[in-house]
């Protein structure tokens, strides 16, 4: 069989794991998804990279060092962070993601009938912690729903032009800071900073009061391009690992206050929520579907043919400190994208900019075309005018301490699911 023929085989809807966990429809981890992450567990305290398959993790390093899985550098998966596997190229992850497809599929029996291989290469996921998958260089996050630039063009500015003139125009996008991207789990700090109240005319200082979420992806950058030299658009995807789920916390009392004339700040650079496992653009294949129609045409650098968004179920739950089960706050989908990745990594390095390995790029805040679809609580309540009511009574406008808010997002195939896993943060109070 050639190359592509056996990456194809990996996307067979009909192949089923001799993990008998990742053969449930609802499961994210099917043997069609095989992400890419890093852990680590008690019998073996070392960070090093994993696949999720079903509710076990297949731990690279030691398959690798069993002899069971050909990649080009030796100990490449017991590294700490993903960035020197991904370094090798698309050619390298294609290869490992067919060798795992072949060993974890129910008819081979090299795992499956070997008690003690499976025990040295399988950790449980429920025994093992997840870590940030990447060293990122650099962050930037877009701004590419056209639903929720036009939420807050109305909310903030005139309904009637609710869309900046050089919105329709170009992927509108900020560099955000790297160094506050943190991984599923990690706990989040109610940002402290200026607020200007309307009834007072000098700013104060204090705790955010609007503390929302963005619900949002991201993509990871595999294979970077040098100081000057642009991404065609055609060939950004190219140029992609793959995807995480992203949510971009933000400060919205600070965020109005300070983002004239330059764009967001403190209000953003607190923390930036990824969930731990990378789902490849290779799983996401099948998923592929047509992007909005852009009108006007955009210019010849941001243009491609064929199908460029993928249709990716998206949902956020938030559960109160004091409750025993989430509210589910809205669901959506990234199919609604106007902007699609390759537009915006081609915009992001058409003045020359290079990106590198393991650069993040958000997606900006993902809204559909109904009021139960909106990204954010800004949205959602409409700047704090109509409270949510949540399952187990109470209200919200926006995110209060204690408060826990799940992202989750998956591609429903014919009985198997191509997921992500959750993006969970927990918000602490501000420092006082």
């Amino acid at each position: 069989m050639s190359a592509l023929s056996d990456l194809q085989a990996t996307l067979d809807p009909s192949r089923r794991s001799w993990v008998e966990s990742a053969n449930h429809s609802t499961n994210d981890f099917s043997i069609q998804n095989l992400p890419f992450g890093i852990f680590s567990d008690a019998r073996n305290s070392a960070r090093r990279a994993g696949v999720a398959i079903g509710d076990e993790i297949v731990d690279l390093d030691a398959l690798q060092a069993a002899g069971l899985l050909s990649v080009a550098q030796e100990r490449v998966f017991a590294h700490d962070t993903l960035n020197d596997f991904i370094a090798l190229g698309r050619d390298a992850w294609r290869s490992v993601r067919i060798q795992l497809s072949d060993l974890l599929a129910r008819d081979t029996a090299t795992l499956r009938d070997d008690a003690a291989l499976r025990s040295a290469v399988l950790v449980r996921q429920a025994d093992a912690q997840l870590h940030l998958p990447l060293q990122i260089p650099g962050y930037s996050d877009f701004y590419s729903s056209k639903e929720h630039a036009t939420n807050v063009g109305s909310m903030f500015r005139d309904p009637k032009n609710a869309l900046l003139p050089n919105w329709l125009e170009m992927p509108i996008a900020y560099n955000g800071r790297a160094s506050s991207v943190v991984v599923s789990g990690t706990p989040v700090r109610r940002p402290n900073g200026q607020l200007k109240l309307p009834d007072q005319e000098r700013p104060v200082f204090g705790a955010c009061r609007k503390l929302d979420i963005e619900l949002e992806t991201g993509f990871v950058i595999g294979s970077g391009n040098a100081l000057g030299e642009p991404i065609a658009c055609e060939d950004a995807e190219a140029h992609i690992f793959g995807m995480v789920l992203l949510n971009d916390w933000s400060a919205r009392d600070i965020q109005q206050w300070e983002y004239v004339p330059l764009g967001p700040f403190n209000a953003k650079t607190f923390a930036t929520t990824i969930s731990p496992w990378i789902v490849t653009l290779d799983a996401l294949e099948p998923f592929r579907v047509a992007q909005p129609v852009q009108d006007p045409q955009p210019l010849a650098y941001l243009r491609h043919e064929g199908r460029h968004a993928f249709d990716i179920s998206l949902e956020v739950k938030l559960r109160p400190q004091s409750a025993s089960e989430a509210s589910t706050i809205t669901r959506t989908n990234f199919r609604h994208m106007y902007w699609t990745m390759a537009q915006q990594l081609a915009h992001h390095t058409v003045s020359g900019c290079n990106t590198r390995v393991g650069d993040l790029v958000g997606s900006g805040t993902i809204s559909g075309p109904t009021a139960d679809s909106f990204g954010s609580l800004l949205e959602l309540t409409w700047n704090g005018k109509n409270p949510l009511a949540l399952k187990e009574g109470g209200t919200r406008s926006f995110i209060e301490d204690g408060d826990e808010l799940t992202l989750a997002g998956w591609c429903q195939g014919d009985g198997y699911r191509v997921g992500f896993g959750p993006c969970v943060g927990e918000i602490q109070p501000a420092l006082k």
